[in-house]
């Protein structure tokens, strides 16, 4: 089993440069870890990677579910697995990039979650009461079985609440009674790029700038116009949430540009706060991120 290549961190670092970079020269392929990019018609708002910009090297788990599903941290492993065995047995080194750092922990270390697998009927229950009765209501499902774990999530984030619900009806544990411990399921060698905060934040801004010039406002209306409503999970995603409420109650754009802004220097600095927990990672200065000193390290 070759040792996991992982490219993570904040947003807006470039780590999908580099992750194609170094796949190029070891001739493998990225495997994402990014919990927007695995949805079709999400394409401006997530910063997917163009083809273009891929240069041909071949990236998993990027357009892969529709806007209307529900995808988990279960579902991903489960996929994402599967790609990580066949890499395997085509000696290919598994290229991970992404900023969820949830994701990236599945791949490292085993989490069972009290052996809760995924379970579609019971999904499509609580996304049905989701629809029909609204998140508040659901979360207090929640708060009702597993008040700890509703305490830890925002009433928003309808993803992992409904996740927790799961876990709670089909294993009978609350999900802040589950506690897998670490155990490692394959060695990895992690990296980060890290930029001086401001630094950081002004690269935030331009590209925020970009994706509405790119036309961010347009690509809502579209989902929307499919169908796509604000109980979708992914409507949750930073970008998205702000422009359809502001599409809903008619806010000013200015000021929705502004919020999007903020609203992902706060995820930054909670991918960055995450990350740094993570057992042996590499933090590269910005001028020494590049493909040879990775692969140096890596190889070292």
């Amino acid at each position: 089993m070759n040792k996991l290549l992982i490219i993570c961190g904040a947003t807006c670092t470039g780590k999908t440069s580099l992750a194609k970079d170094c796949a190029l020269k070891l001739n493998t392929d990225v495997i994402s870890a990014d919990s927007q990019l695995i949805y079709r018609n999400l394409n401006i708002g997530t910063a997917k990677p163009t083809v273009t910009e891929m240069r041909g090297v071949k990236h998993h788990m990027i357009d892969i579910v529709p806007p209307d599903k529900n995808f988990s941290v279960s579902d991903y492993v489960r996929l994402s697995e599967a790609v990580i065995a066949k890499m395997d047995s085509e000696n290919k080194i598994p290229v991970v990039c992404g900023g969820t750092g949830f994701y990236i922990k599945s791949l490292i270390y085993d989490l069972s979650y009290g052996n809760a697998a995924a379970d579609e009927g019971i999904r499509q229950k609580y996304t049905q009461i989701l629809n029909e009765k609204g998140k508040e209501y659901l979360y207090n499902l929640l708060k009702e079985c597993d008040n700890e774990t509703a305490a830890k999530l925002h009433i928003n984030d309808t993803k992992r609440v409904i996740r927790a619900l799961e876990i709670y009806e089909i294993s009978g544990k609350r999900k802040s009674d589950i506690h897998d411990g670490l155990k490692l399921k394959r060695k990895y060698s992690a990296f980060a790029i890290d930029y001086p905060r401001e630094q950081l934040y002004s690269m935030i801004d331009k590209r925020v700038d970009l994706m509405f010039d790119n036309g961010l406002v347009d690509e809502v209306k579209h989902l929307l116009s499919d169908g796509i409503t604000e109980n979708n999970q992914c409507m949750q995603a930073i970008g998205y949430k702000e422009v359809l409420f502001c599409l809903k109650n008619g806010a000013n754009q200015s000021t929705m540009r502004d919020t999007i802004k903020q609203n992902t220097r706060h995820y930054a600095k909670r991918q960055i706060t995450f990350f740094k927990k993570l057992d042996g990672i590499i933090w590269l200065k910005p001028e020494e991120a590049d493909c040879k000193t990775v692969l140096e390290l890596y190889n070292g």
